[in-house]
């Protein structure tokens, strides 16, 4: 069965998720929010900064970012409270126009560095990824969370600032809700890794050890002092305010979302790669990137939750064709996997208990589908 959320559209099959009393603890998180005083933790979040070790080149945090709505945010806001931040982007998959845009955008804001991995391994890392946990945007994500880290200890910068707390904002474990700091512990266990080590992958394609070293932590010793925190620990995170602080900051948004089966129009613009990514997350847990957002919505008020149904039936789980503007065709061509392997790497790690994978493309079973809205 695929059963939801009771306030809002979450699936229980999301990875980490735990339900309380029919309620997704995402649900849980918001709705304590108003118990949280948060005058006091701008003041915490002031302090930290300012007690933070300031680099050679005097930094006081490292933004970590895409270029994206909260990145603007995140930098904006550090900027505001006085610090001078260094914009540190992990180079995406396959970077966008608008992406690209935006990178330069946000340069305009502060110093920017952008870290690119070697695109012969990423290609080789993406394809892999797929055929291993189902998942192409493996690499992308395990560089956002070390990356950064790699750059703090390089340049003796003392902060990151990294956006939301991903538990708190879309669910996790109860016990992870209120984390305020990414430690390296939280890195191993929420950092992407879906159960694949970057060790893992040398020796595949011709893989070498020297060409993951960037993906993975540095030592205990090169981070000593170096602190990450989640800056919606301390300012109350909204998607679609930092969406109206970016576009008032520059950012490009395109006029409809980035596929036919996304909601909201200003999020996940930067890499061609990410409809196939929601697409592969949607057969195997049941919901796609359309659910995710629409139930953000109806935390914030901003819908019904029997509204949003309508929306989830009509287009959750859609075959991305076109992405930013990229058809799929072109994402298989870079990272040089065949049509007919994607397909059957789909059918392969499908959930057959809610998909038919008789045909080439798996389909969710009618009866499962029509039953989680019941």
């Amino acid at each position: 069965m695929l059963k939801r959320c009771g306030a809002c559209l979450m699936v229980r099959l999301r990875p980490d998720t735990e339900f309380v009393d029919g309620r997704c603890s995402a649900c849980i998180a918001h709705s304590q929010r108003d118990q949280i005083d948060w005058s006091a933790r701008r003041q915490d979040l002031i302090k930290l900064i300012e007690s933070a070790k300031v680099s050679p080149e005097g930094y006081h945090c490292i933004i970590p970012s895409s270029a994206g709505k909260d990145s603007h945010y995140q930098a904006i806001t550090a900027l505001e409270l006085g610090a001078k931040p260094l914009i540190v982007t992990a180079t995406t998959c396959m970077l966008t126009e608008i992406g690209e845009a935006n990178i330069r955008n946000l340069a305009r804001y502060a110093d920017t560095l952008e870290v690119t991995p070697n695109r012969r391994v990423r290609a080789t890392l993406n394809r892999l990824s797929l055929e291993l946990v189902g998942d192409s945007s493996w690499p992308e994500h395990v560089a956002i969370f070390h990356i950064p880290w790699r750059v703090a200890a390089e340049k003796q910068i003392g902060l990151i600032l990294y956006g939301e707390c991903p538990q708190n904002a879309y669910g996790g474990p109860m016990g992870t809700l209120d984390a305020r700091q990414m430690t390296r512990q939280w890195v191993s266990e929420f950092g992407g890794h879906l159960g694949l080590r970057p060790s893992d992958m040398v020796g595949m394609a011709g893989i070498r050890r020297e060409d993951m070293a960037i993906y993975q932590m540095p030592s205990e010793e090169q981070i000593a002092g170096i602190e990450a925190h989640f800056l919606g620990a301390y300012i109350p995170w909204n998607s679609h305010r930092n969406a109206n602080v970016a576009v008032k900051a520059g950012m490009t948004v395109p006029a409809k979302p980035p596929s036919r089966a996304n909601w909201f129009c200003a999020e996940n613009l930067d890499n061609a790669q990410t409809g196939l990514h929601d697409w592969m997350g949607y057969i195997k847990y049941g919901y796609g990137r359309a659910c995710a957002q629409i139930s953000i919505d109806i935390r914030y008020g901003l819908i019904s939750r029997e509204e949003a149904i309508t929306v989830v039936r009509e287009i959750d789980g859609l075959f991305p064709e076109v992405y930013m503007g990229v058809n799929y065709k072109e994402v298989l061509d870079c990272i040089e996997l065949p049509e007919p392997r994607f397909w059957e790497l789909a059918r392969q790690h499908a959930n057959k208990a809610l998909f038919d994978v008789s045909g080439e493309r798996p389909v969710m079973k009618s009866e499962i589908w029509e039953a989680s809205f019941a």
